[in-house]
């Protein structure tokens, strides 16, 4: 009996055994899952390293909405949208406005008389021309234009108005856009061309003429200048 009992007690036992073998398969998946749990922290490192290319992207955001004119973080505007206005009669203004557009990266709006001026128009030696009639009768000078309207005009916060020189002031075809638009809260710099004349009071007129805005003096240039002339003016303002 004392022989059987024994046999008995270790069969038992290596049924235990079989059975803790068997288990340590399941207990060894459950430490692998402690592990991959205990490895999260170095994922989440991981994650903040993963985080940085979406740090990057609200930098080129950043960037993008300095670009675009709108307010950077501290609040200050880097800039904004920039505007080049002009009327030309025979090119040279438009040259120039060009040349800002370049230096700028700015945007071009022509101003364009519904009547378009001709070249016996723009003879200011023919006191039957034109011009010569708009210079004696101030009514005249009324000029349609195509469109005095910019699409998206309040985006813009600083505009350049260009205009050729007649009888020592602007161009009277750039008047009707002056009157048509609010120019508070913009920086407003004149520019003109001309032979001989100079800038004059022809920005001090318009400045009147438009009630609002922060106007700048303004720089003449003569027909034909260089771009790099018009970017080393462009670059003084510090814009």
């Amino acid at each position: 009996m004392s022989v059987l009992l024994l046999f008995g007690l270790a069969a038992c036992g290596n049924e235990k055994q079989g059975a803790g073998s068997s288990g340590q398969k399941s207990s060894s998946e459950s430490v692998d899952a402690d592990v991959a749990e205990s490895e999260k922290p170095e994922e989440s490192k991981e994650s903040s390293s993963a985080s940085e290319p979406e740090e990057a992207s609200d930098t080129d955001e950043a960037v993008s909405n300095v670009e675009d004119g709108e307010n950077t973080e501290d609040g200050e505007n880097a800039g904004g949208k920039t505007l080049i206005v002009y009327y030309s009669a025979s090119g040279n203004t438009e040259e120039a406005a060009g040349y800002i557009a370049a230096a700028t990266g700015g945007d071009l709006f022509e101003l364009e008389p519904k009547e378009a001026y001709t070249d016996a128009d723009l003879d200011w030696t023919d006191d039957d021309s034109r011009v010569c009639r708009e210079h004696e009768n101030e009514d005249e000078r009324k000029v349609e234009l195509v469109s005095e309207t910019v699409l998206d005009w309040d985006s813009y916060e600083t505009v350049f108005i260009g205009y050729p020189i007649w009888w020592g002031i602007a161009a009277w075809p750039v008047d009707g856009f002056i009157t048509a638009n609010d120019f508070t809260g913009k920086t407003v710099i004149p520019f003109c061309t001309s032979a001989s004349s100079g800038l004059g009071e022809s920005g001090k007129l318009l400045e009147e003429m438009a009630g609002t805005g922060d106007w700048l003096e303004g720089e003449r240039f003569s027909s034909g200048v260089s771009e790099e002339d018009v970017k080393a003016w462009v670059d003084g303002l510090g814009l």
